[in-house]
């Protein structure tokens, strides 16, 4: 029997962990460093027909429906005008048993812990990784040691595990832009409470999207902003409540009043990866952020997340783990590519540039040929 350690619980590190459960070939153990599997309860995430397929091979079909929501389209609106500029049908891309899925990413956590109660050790903060022999040796903070035959970094944009392996070459970079979260619930006034709406601003957009159904709704924007190498660091501005006026006052105008019924709002800045790291050991692999963290314009990050664990799973099982990384990168690019071409169409400025982007958004989501390379390439993995 293999042993595998997975650190880091997050989406892609429990999947991964269900999956390898899964096969009596193998024995799990994810570390995490934290006492808890702690999320914000209200956050929400959207997952594609790619990875709702493959979550569902692990029972997400089975999950309670009341807890999560299938949107159908997408519509696009302009914040200046407040109009609705055009919608994106994308069930088109839904199988029978999969679709487009909308929920509270604690909840996501919530259904992956389930058959994991025994295999995740908490408060496990890495702090040295080895070879020895064939064999894959971690030291944790509080002294423990622990051997394995397979090593799976999951632990985020910032993976210390990473940086542990790599001499901190592969740091990511500030995305000059802030996220602004928050939950909104269904006595405000949405325009659209069964689907997914999107609101493009200038150097500003944001998203608003039922997560289940209980009338609550996911709030996302995403803003142009610079910030010094010290306000980086310094993840206390982002609880400071002057810091955050100052932040808010670049909102559109017209949107402050929907601004206002915002609940729980939260500021964070956004980090992306600036390159790839691979690993000479093929035995051990990054997953998730700790692979790639992408721009957070084309709600792909659990969907990719998901994708490259189960690539990696397979890979393990057949004994081809040295095809992962290439693989991965190809379709790793892809993305990021799309997610970078959206932020930009998302937040042009000027009225000549907003007035183009509209007439060709209306054209091409109408357009089958356009959706089936820009979407479907993503979605039908």
């Amino acid at each position: 029997m293999k042993k595998v350690g997975i650190i880091g619980a997050g989406i892609s590190g429990l999947f991964i962990a269900n999956l390898f459960k899964r096969n009596s070939n193998y024995q799990i153990t994810v570390f995490e460093k934290n006492h808890v599997i702690d999320l914000d309860e209200g956050y929400g995430i959207q997952l594609s027909v790619n990875s709702v397929k493959l979550l569902n091979q692990i029972g997400f079909d089975k999950f309670k429906d009341d807890r999560k929501f299938n949107p159908n389209k997408i519509n696009f609106y302009s914040i200046k005008s407040s109009n609705k500029i055009c919608d994106l049908d994308i069930s088109e891309f839904n199988a029978q048993d999969s679709k487009y899925t909308t929920l509270k990413r604690s909840d996501l956590v919530d259904f992956l812990k389930i058959s994991l109660k025994d295999s995740i050790k908490t408060n496990h903060n890495i702090s040295k990784i080895d070879q020895v022999s064939q064999k894959i040796k971690l030291t944790f903070k509080n002294n423990e040691i622990f051997e394995c035959d397979y090593l799976i970094i999951s632990d985020g944009v910032f993976s210390k595990s990473k940086s542990l392996i790599s001499n901190n070459q592969t740091q990511p970079k500030f995305n000059k832009t802030l996220a602004i979260r928050g939950m909104v619930n269904k006595s405000t006034n949405i325009i659209d409470k069964k689907n997914i709406s999107l609101f493009l601003g200038s150097n500003f957009h944001y998203v608003i999207y039922p997560l289940n159904q209980n009338g609550d709704f996911n709030f996302i924007a995403i803003m142009k902003y610079e910030l010094s190498l010290d306000e980086q660091k310094n993840y206390s501005l982002f609880s400071n409540d002057n810091f955050i006026k100052k932040i808010l006052v670049n909102v559109p105008q017209e949107s402050k009043k929907f601004f206002d019924q915002v609940k729980e709002l939260k500021i964070f800045p956004v980090f992306i990866s600036n390159n790839f790291c691979k690993i000479k050991n093929n035995k051990i692999h990054l997953i998730g952020d700790a692979f790639f963290a992408f721009p957070p314009s084309f709600a792909q990050g659990a969907s990719q997340s998901i994708e490259g664990a189960y690539e990696l799973f397979k890979n393990i099982e057949n004994n081809t783990e040295s095809e992962f990384f290439k693989n991965r990168v190809n379709k790793t690019k892809m993305v990021n590519n799309r997610s970078k071409f959206n932020q930009f169409a998302f937040h042009l400025s000027s009225p000549i540039t907003t007035f183009i982007r509209d007439i060709f958004i209306k054209r091409l989501v109408k357009n089958r040929q356009f959706l089936e390379s820009y979407l479907g390439k993503i979605y039908k993995n």
